[in-house]
């Protein structure tokens, strides 16, 4: 026979598209339409019920830019439909693009919520609707623009998006569903598929295709209808032949993974869920089967409070065992810019509502669309209950193929978490055949384990799974030539995986972080948004160590507990990373200043009940300091002090840890000098150039160049063109094009000493300004180097270069809960790759005895190969924000000379990032107050706050941060009488020791401790 294979494919496809699909429902009869357009923000459902309609045709425009209109739908269910299953198919003018970037709309009944439609989910089912009866629909559709790839648009903010119509609505009809003709499209979908999927060499590709064409050879394209059993018939022998008892396994879960905010702003995100979960839970009342997880305890909440209704039914199909919360988080945040305090709030916030609401806590974080995984993750997901992990980012990595799929990670710690990457590589499948060849073929361990997860679902803008998605599975549950898929829950795949590497299975082991090669931009993009956060959190600290102080008010642990979940949102991966649009973007800002606002009001009226009646000093730190302060009003004391340019007045001070003490100025042997060409102090000494760029920072203590010799420390300007994702991506060839910032400088001297010492360098480069001040303090071994910036670059990357003359093979990072080492070369591709990495607070070049600390109280991108350490300060993608970065920008960033270990580093960075403050006119009788005391140099403080659960039990949360052992010794204002360890979630395990009112534990290296102290008067009571 002559081979007309391609012939015959391209029948099958034309056939099935042209003719199938729309005999689907063949019989249709119109609705009649009116519209009322909302002439701002969306409005409730009772608002547009309320309104005046007006008519509106078939095919008429609809539609400004993030714009909402309301249709009403009206018919009589035609008499010759008598017990058949009628739907309506609604099409707002999709167009041939997936679900979430365009128009949406959602189905409303006097009841509810009904359902989504999108371009995949054009069809409503209605089986209330009977013959001779009127059907009423309203439908609020979202006029959401799309966005051209990668091109920047006006439509990223309300302000300048144009004014015209978007979109045309193009159907709107009563249709009666024909079951067996959707059976047959499922039926051919899934058999085509296969066939196209197998390689040309396997005989069953051959098979299929002469059994596929008998099905159509028996379908009459002209009564489809009538003869669509017949051509089922002829597949049925094809679908039955089972898969080889090898077939690898893989748990079908529904899923609509759904940014909280990306291209489209949190209040449309809202809608989304509704349009999303209304669809899902319909979808369980056809397909009991079916399952859909869903995590984002944020968007459970949001429905809880805009939809109660529809919570509910996500209530009772949850009790039913269908709908899956998952993940544990309040939303999925990204895991490299938070602090480790913000990610265990996270799961803090997320486990107690998915409790609270579902009797339940996760197993499990689920958060498979996040940019790199840090390597202290692990012990937060244990201490928060979750022993699994679910991602699948790292299946992207340009440079190197993850070896793994299911293994488990290792953290530095030396807690382990079983984790997967499921092997279908996206958290959006399909649940097509060729999804299915391709998940056996990426699976990296077959040679110990035979399952692997499969979430399905429209993702992203949401939308979820779809009817053909599950029929399409129960077909592929047990069939020839692809993976075999059931069903089921991601509790049931982790109970497979784990039964097998309960039998001894070779369960492989990574350790480290799970660095992820794309996406390095996110680390510097949409700056402002990370600055706001990290203000936030350093003020939640404050808040919460003075009114746990104070007694913790239930009053203000309830707002705190409101605040935290506030800043949380906008961790969400796409808003923190600074990937959204403008109007996200604009959204975040706003709400860090209306967090931050509250936090400082919070702050100054704990402390003013705290302070002593004369002028104190605050520090929310975990180490006693000596140091210059600043305030506004002069001490006691006889040291010496200075006024300052800008009005204030600078002394000497001792600082307790974690206190507020009366100031007192104290004597100094130490002074700053300033020159027109240097700094110094007994510490340091400091030169620059004509240019105002520093070429010589001398570490007196050590007698070391800190630098090295001919380079200088500069600004760095170089083109930002990534080749894909420009707000995400961040080229390895980008730093090579940089140039330093040379323009002519104006140098002044701001304050010549002898406390302080301050010299400021201004210049200008194109459309920006940039003001670099130079500051040296008297007992300080610490440069300051504030950056100012105008920021009017587009598509530009600007950094800070530290040449520092430092010989080592690694760089020791800041992450959250402690650090890690990255390669200072490229002498592999795993090396290479890390050509951006994430950095905290510091980053440290360190020889045995010697090393040089560069740090910073607002960045996170750092290169630290090659010539240099690299302070990436701004960016300037052009989309998804063509204004991008745009803007004022301030950041500190300072050297820091030290010996061995890392507890100078600690102390210094610390002291950076958590500045002192001078209290006046306080309302406490005493001298003072030292809330906790720790003794334990390489030790960091987490949280200091009342018990969530209002017993007054003191929660302080610690961890070793320098990678050694230690002994910890905790003091308390009110003395302990007991104390425990516990879960993240304040659940008691094991009792510590407790002597004399202190608390002793020891720590591991890296080790988080959440402890639980009781007072020796049983409770913080309110004062």
């Amino acid at each position: 026979m002559h081979d007309n294979r391609r012939l015959v494919e391209e029948r099958i496809r034309r056939e099935l598209n042209q003719r199938l699909r729309p005999a689907i429902h063949a019989e249709r009869h119109p609705f009649v339409i009116e519209a009322w357009s909302v002439p701002g923000e969306p409005v409730t459902y009772a608002e547009a019920a309320a309104a005046r309609y007006e008519p509106f045709a078939l095919g008429g425009s609809w539609g400004r830019p993030w714009g909402t209109t309301w249709f009403r739908l009206f018919a009589v269910v035609p008499a010759a439909w008598v017990g058949r299953p009628v739907e309506a198919l609604i099409d707002l003018g999709f167009r041939w693009a997936d679900p979430g970037f365009q128009a949406e709309g959602l189905i409303w009944t006097a009841e509810g919520p009904l359902q989504g439609v999108h371009p995949r989910r054009t069809a409503v089912p209605l089986p209330e609707a009977k013959a001779g009866e009127a059907v009423e629909l309203m439908v609020e559709a979202a006029a959401n623009p799309s966005f051209p790839t990668f091109l920047p648009s006006p439509m990223g903010a309300l302000a300048t998006a144009p004014d015209q119509p978007l979109y045309r609505l193009t159907q709107a009809e009563l249709a009666v569903l024909d079951h067996t003709v959707l059976g047959l499209v499922c039926d051919v979908e899934v058999l085509a598929g296969t066939m196209l999927a197998l390689p040309q060499s396997d005989p069953r590709r051959q098979r299929l295709l002469r059994t596929l064409e008998r099905a159509f050879d028996v379908l009459d394209l002209g009564e489809v209808a009538s003869t669509a059993q017949a051509a089922r018939d002829v597949l049925v022998p094809a679908l039955a032949v089972r898969a080889r008892s090898s077939a690898h396994r893989t748990v079908g879960v529904g899923h609509a993974h759904i940014d909280t905010a990306w291209l489209w702003p949190i209040r449309e995100t809202v809608r989304k869920c509704a349009r999303t979960f209304s669809s899902a839970v319909r979808l369980m009342d056809d397909y009991p089967d079916y399952r859909f997880a869903c995590s984002q305890a944020v968007q459970y909440e949001w429905m809880r409070d805009r939809h109660p209704a529809l919570f509910a039914r996500i209530q009772e199909k949850a009790a039913a065992g269908q709908w899956l919360p998952v993940g544990g988080m309040w939303v999925e945040a990204d895991m490299n810019l938070p602090s480790g305090e913000s990610i265990v709030r996270q799961l803090v916030h997320g486990q107690r509502f998915f409790e609270q609401h579902f009797g339940l806590r996760c197993t499990e974080v689920w958060i498979p669309d996040v940019f790199g995984y840090p390597a202290s993750l692990p012990q937060v997901f244990a201490a928060a209950g979750c022993g699994r992990f679910v991602t699948q980012k790292l299946s992207w990595n340009k440079e190197n193929r993850f070896p793994h799929s299911t293994f488990w990670w290792e953290g530095i710690d030396g807690t382990r978490v079983l984790t997967h990457f499921p092997p279908v590589e996206t958290y959006n499948a399909m649940v097509d055949p060729a999804e299915q060849i391709g998940i056996e073929r990426n699976f990296h361990d077959h040679g110990w384990s035979d399952w692997s997860l499969t979430p399905f679902g429209y993702g992203d803008g949401g939308g979820g799974p779809t009817r053909e998605m599950v029929e399409r599975a129960r077909r592929m549950a047990d069939l020839d030539g692809v993976a075999r898929l059931e069903l089921g829950t991601v509790d049931e795949f982790f109970a497979h995986v784990e039964g097998e590497a309960a039998g001894g299975a070779p369960v492989p082991v990574w350790r480290g972080e799970l660095y992820f090669e794309m996406h390095r931009g996110t680390l510097t993009s949409q700056m402002a948004t990370k600055v706001g956060n990290r203000r936030c959190e350093a003020l939640f600290f404050e808040a919460e160590l003075w009114w746990a102080a104070l007694g913790w008010p239930g009053t203000v642990a309830a707002e705190l507990d409101g605040l935290w979940k506030g800043a949380l949102v906008q961790q969400f991966h796409d808003i923190l990373p600074g990937s959204s649009i403008a109007w996200v973007h604009a959204d975040a800002g706003a709400e860090h200043v209306r967090i931050a606002a509250r936090l400082e009001e919070l702050v100054t009226e704990a402390l003013g009940r705290l302070a002593p009646a004369s002028l104190a000093v605050a520090s929310a730190r975990s180490r006693a300091r000596r140091e210059v302060v600043v305030g506004a009003d002069a001490p006691v004391g006889g040291g010496p002090s200075q006024p300052l340019a800008g009005g204030s007045t600078a002394f000497v001070a001792e600082v307790p840890a974690f206190s507020v003490t009366t100031a007192v100025a104290v004597g100094t042997a130490d002074a700053v000098t300033v020159t027109e060409r240097s700094l110094g102090n007994r510490h340091l000494s400091v030169e620059w150039d004509d240019d105002g760029a520093l070429t010589s920072v001398r570490s007196l203590d050590h007698e070391r160049e800190l630098l090295t010799v001919g380079r200088r420390v500069e600004l760095e300007l170089a083109p930002d063109h990534p080749t894909e994702f420009d707000a995400w991506d961040l080229e390895s060839w980008t730093r090579r094009l940089a140039r330093p910032i040379t323009g002519p400088p104006a140098i002044e001297m701001i304050d010549r000493g002898p406390l302080l010492g301050a010299v400021r360098v201004s210049r200008f480069d194109g459309p920006s300004t940039f003001v670099v001040t130079y500051g040296l303090a008297a007992e300080s071994a610490r440069l300051d180097i504030m950056v100012e910036v105008d920021w009017r670059h587009d598509e530009h990357l600007l950094s800070m270069a530290f040449p520092l003359a430092v010989h080592t093979d690694h760089a020791t990072c800041d992450i959250q809960l402690g650090h890690v080492r990255r390669p200072t070369h490229a002498s592999s591709s795993w090396d290479a790759a890390k050509f951006e990495v994430c950095a905290h607070r510091y980053v440290d070049l360190a020889e045995p005895s010697f090393g040089v600390a560069v740090l910073n109280d607002g960045r996170y991108g750092h290169a630290v190969q090659g010539d240099a350490v690299r302070v990436s300060l701004l960016r300037a993608a052009k989309y998804p924000d063509p204004t991008a970065d745009h803007g004022s920008h301030v950041v500190t960033l300072s050297l820091l000379a030290h010996g061995p270990g890392l507890h100078e580093v600690l102390a210094e960075a610390e002291a950076l990032n958590r500045p002192v403050r001078v209290v006046s006119r306080g309302q406490s009788r005493g001298e003072g107050l030292a809330v906790v005391g720790l003794d334990a140099a390489g030790v960091d403080v987490d949280a200091v706050k009342g018990a969530d659960d209002g017993s007054g039990d003191l929660v302080v949360r610690v961890h070793e941060a320098a990678g050694d052992r230690t002994s910890v010794r905790l003091r308390f204002a009110r003395p302990a009488q007991a104390a425990w360890r516990c879960s993240l979630l304040e659940d008691a395990h094991e009792a510590v020791t407790v002597e004399g009112g202190e608390v002793f534990v020891d720590l591991r290296p890296f080790e988080l401790l959440t402890l639980r102290v009781r007072s020796a008067d049983d409770s913080l009571s309110p004062r």
